[in-house]
């Protein structure tokens, strides 16, 4: 039997910040190749390999800082990264926890054993994807698959509300 494939519904809503975090993501790759390639050639040392070297070095740099593009539809949530594609079912989790590490990450599994992480603030930037996602683990809590995650999804929802309030206030000059 081979994995099940997912009809992927035309997002509800999609990470709006996506596209200038990729801009900065190609930029810091640039800047480091420039850089590079200028003290290299300042010190007369620059060689094809080197070049070659400096160049994939700044390719490492930009795989390692492009952004997930993350998306969500009712019942889907779907994080696109350079490498890999993550679709989880998000009516059916069965948990949501926190990542330690270097950044923090919001890990999602659902009852097929999909997996999916992204980053927390692309869900307080975006609240019509918090609202998808939002809604989604409040049906998998309905239906009893969610045993383990409530509170970090208290956490985010905390985050977003706060985030939005702030916003708000901002816009209308109360900050």
């Amino acid at each position: 039997m081979g994995r099940r494939t997912l009809r992927t519904a035309p997002p509800a809503a999609y990470d709006r910040t996506w596209a200038g975090e990729a801009r900065s993501a190609v930029g810091c790759a640039a800047v480091l190749l420039g850089l590079l390639l200028l003290i290299d050639t300042g010190a007369g040392t620059l060689t094809p390999w080197r070049a070659a070297l400096w160049a994939g070095l700044a390719v490492l740099l930009l795989l390692v800082l492009w952004p997930a593009r993350v998306s969500a539809a009712p019942g889907l949530l779907v994080a696109r990264g350079p490498l890999r594609t993550r679709t989880v079912r998000t009516d059916r989790l069965v948990s949501v926890r926190w990542s330690d590490g270097v950044a923090q990450r919001l890990v999602l599994r659902d009852a097929e054993g999909a997996r999916a992480e992204l980053d927390p603030r692309i869900l307080v930037t975006n609240p019509p994807l918090w609202r998808v996602l939002d809604e989604d683990a409040r049906t998998s809590v309905t239906r009893g698959t969610l045993r383990c995650g409530e509170t970090a999804l208290r956490q985010v929802s905390e985050r977003v509300d706060r985030e939005t309030a702030r916003g708000v206030f901002r816009a209308s000059g109360l900050n």
